[in-house]
């Protein structure tokens, strides 16, 4: 393995191996990476999450029992959908006091528009959804 051996690292008592920075081209970094965007996907591809964040963007700081009301879910339910929105870092939580809040995190949402949407012409993109959106005004009246 290419890499340099982290200062004070022992062996593995169970492996006997060391700890390594990866020195590698594409290598360690870029993987965390998109483990973390994996995370996002897989979090904003359930459509109960996505009504979570929807939820927390109209009133930011909510605790379980606010996100719960007005929902056709369970609170375990609710309870599974943020600690997934958490380990994707899409939402934070803060405590005050006794009460935990819950804060939507755009900052993962934004990386994926910066990295796949950005890739594309933002102008030729908006003039199209434009386009769209006047096309779907006159069909409705």
């Amino acid at each position: 393995m290419s890499g340099i051996t982290l200062p004070g690292s022992e062996s593995c008592s169970r492996t006997g191996s060391k700890k390594h920075l990866d020195m590698q081209p594409y290598g360690c970094i870029i993987s965390i990476v998109d483990a973390d965007m994996d995370k996002v996907f897989k979090a904003l591809a359930d459509p109960g999450r996505r009504l979570l964040l929807d939820r927390l963007h109209a009133d930011n700081g909510q605790t379980l029992g606010q996100l719960c009301e007005h929902l056709d879910m369970s609170r375990q339910a609710v309870t599974k959908h943020l600690r997934l929105l958490e380990e994707a870092q899409l939402v934070v939580t803060l405590w005050r006091g006794r009460k935990k809040l819950h804060y939507l995190n755009p900052v993962p949402i934004n990386e994926i528009a910066e990295r796949w949407i950005g890739k594309f012409e933002r102008g030729r993109l908006r003039i199209l959804a434009e386009l769209k959106k006047k096309l779907e005004g006159e069909t409705d009246g």
